[in-house]
């Protein structure tokens, strides 16, 4: 009887106290982000395109709507190829939430010392989502929503 009682705990401990073979870490969508920021802020904005997918869709401020797929979205950035630099970014408060093969990842950016070219150096600050999705065994960015923190925005009839 006691072998019976140790087997029948064995069996449902086998079921109920495995570990799950899912290794997913939120840490690991933060850092596939931070490295691809890093390098945006060196002018390199392939970081990015490292981690998205082929047919990610994307907004920021400056689109005037969805941008559909990498082609599109190396054209819409090649003028900031190089052009880019940031001293110092800022990822704030970073929170990933899942849903099986999809992630979200939702933080505040503070860019300091940003600058595009030669222009005046500013401090930027954002509010992004990135969407990503488990694709062959990776995760890749599969949407990117990015807008300013509290904008400025002109009353109608303003010019």
């Amino acid at each position: 009887m006691r072998i019976l009682a140790i087997l029948l705990i064995a069996s449902v401990c086998g079921i109920s106290c495995s570990r799950s073979t899912d290794d997913f870490q939120p840490e690991t969508i933060v850092a596939l982000e931070r490295g691809a920021l890093d390098r945006w802020g060196k002018g390199d904005p392939q970081g990015f395109f490292d981690v998205m997918a082929s047919d990610q869709t994307y907004f920021d401020p400056m689109t005037a709507k969805r941008i559909d797929g990498q082609d599109a979205l190396k054209k819409y950035f090649a003028p900031f190829n190089g052009k880019i630099k940031i001293e110092k970014a800022e990822m704030i408060d970073p929170k990933v939430q899942r849903s099986g093969d999809l992630a979200v990842l939702t933080f505040n950016l503070v860019d300091y010392g940003a600058q595009v070219g030669d222009g005046p150096k500013t401090t930027a600050r954002w509010n992004s989502t990135e969407v990503y999705q488990r694709l062959n065994g990776g995760w890749k960015i599969v949407h990117s929503h990015w807008s300013y923190v509290k904008p400025v925005l002109k009353e109608a009839g303003a010019n």
